[in-house]
């Protein structure tokens, strides 16, 4: 998987440094698992040169004695609350959204750094509610498998790394 040196704020093109890292955020239902945590703090550190990447969570509903259809409305009501400004792009990740391979990945996260931030939306187990869908401007799929919200994280956060890494040439993608 390449190169685990950790970037520098000067990597990329000469001359050039970011005063101020562009900002990404996750919007999560459900608090990240102790043990998949030291992971994901791994690849916020790696990103810090390049991008501070921030996590809002809500409070996940519990599945025992509900239907799933209303734990998706309730989960979907506390995402639509915790909602980013009109600022960013918002992007839900869904088993069926756009599928990129790692330069499409790279190339549209430049974009939606570019266009002010961007705003990542994660639901819980039983996923996103229709609304929250409708609501982002846009489907990421990380794959077509169904992965556990939890992993979902440091998925992305490894993802938003390898994308930054390929638009600064940094060696860790290759």
């Amino acid at each position: 998987s390449g190169s685990h040196r950790r970037p520098r704020a000067s990597d990329g093109a000469p001359g050039t440094s970011p005063i101020v890292p562009p900002r990404a955020e996750i919007l999560a239902v459900g608090t990240l698992d102790r043990d998949l945590r030291p992971v994901f703090d791994h690849y916020v550190r790696l990103l810090r040169p390049w991008l501070t990447l921030g996590t809002r969570e809500v409070r996940e509903v519990a599945l025992r004695g509900r239907a799933p259809a209303e734990v998706l409305r309730e989960e979907g009501r506390r995402l639509l609350a915790a909602w980013p400004p009109s600022t960013t792009s918002t992007v839900a990740l869904t088993v069926d959204g756009t599928a990129r391979d790692s330069q499409g990945f790279a190339a549209a996260l430049e974009r939606w750094l570019e266009r002010g931030g961007v705003t990542f939306v994660i639901g819980g187990s039983p996923g996103l509610a229709a609304g929250v869908v409708a609501r982002a401007g846009g489907r990421l799929s990380l794959s077509p498998l169904t992965m556990p919200h939890q992993l979902v994280r440091v998925v992305l956060a490894e993802q938003l790394f390898r994308g930054l890494s390929i638009r600064r040439g940094h060696p860790y993608h290759h």
